[in-house]
């Protein structure tokens, strides 16, 4: 099948593009977007990939779902576009930066500059229908981004995966982590960030990890 997506992670996907499964899920996301609103705009659902290319990947971000409001999603999980309003998991995240490097908040939730320094901002699921949360969830993107994580961690090495809440933990858990830092904490979102996110020091330690292996850090 020809996806559009950049092309290192076209080649480094291309077996999953050729499943049946993949076929399957095309079509029915093919489907949702004639059908129903759907988030994020279809050029965008790869956007993490395409602004990440495969071997410029030097962290890796797990979310769950596209965010699900109209004009929020832009295709980098926890990312919004530049003027939206900070989601609270991504207010608690800007926080934590504060905390853990000095940094003040930024004017705009838009990650686009953390995944042009290799930051991959990967969802679990990259297609949501507006004001449904979940709704494409089990339909075969779990599949194909286990596939990218496998991917990653076995293809290269040296790389940071920060795995906020037991979903991404879970998604995670076959990395080997003497090829590749894991951090681990709690979800940033308001029901938990502060049993454990806020103060987990992940951005400095990632930071620590790449300078070690003489990586150039992420300016978050």
């Amino acid at each position: 099948m020809d996806v559009k997506i950049e092309s290192s992670w076209k080649a480094v996907l291309q077996q999953e593009f050729d499943t049946e499964y993949f076929a399957n899920l095309t079509e029915f996301v093919r489907n949702e977007y004639r059908t129903k609103k759907i988030f994020p705009p279809a050029s965008l659902i790869f956007n993490a990939f395409d602004q990440c290319p495969f071997d410029k990947v030097k962290v890796v971000i797990i979310g769950q779902d596209p965010y699900h409001g109209d004009g929020q999603a832009h295709g980098l999980c926890f990312s919004v576009n530049d003027g939206i309003d900070f989601p609270p998991s991504l207010l608690n995240i800007f926080k934590e930066i504060d905390r853990d490097l000095a940094k003040p908040m930024p004017k705009s939730g838009n990650l686009i500059r953390w995944a042009q320094q290799g930051v991959l901002l990967l969802n679990a699921t990259l297609t949501v229908q507006a004001h449904a949360a979940g709704s494409h969830q089990g339909k075969g993107w779990e599949t194909f981004t286990d596939a990218v994580i496998h991917k990653l961690a076995s293809e290269r090495e040296h790389l940071v995966f920060l795995l906020w809440g037991s979903y991404a933990q879970k998604k995670g858990e076959f990395i080997d982590s003497k090829k590749h830092l894991i951090l681990k904490s709690v979800h940033p979102s308001p029901l938990s960030a502060y049993r454990g996110f806020i103060g987990n020091n992940h951005f400095s330690l990632a930071n620590k990890y790449l300078r070690e292996k003489g990586i150039d850090e992420i300016n978050w």
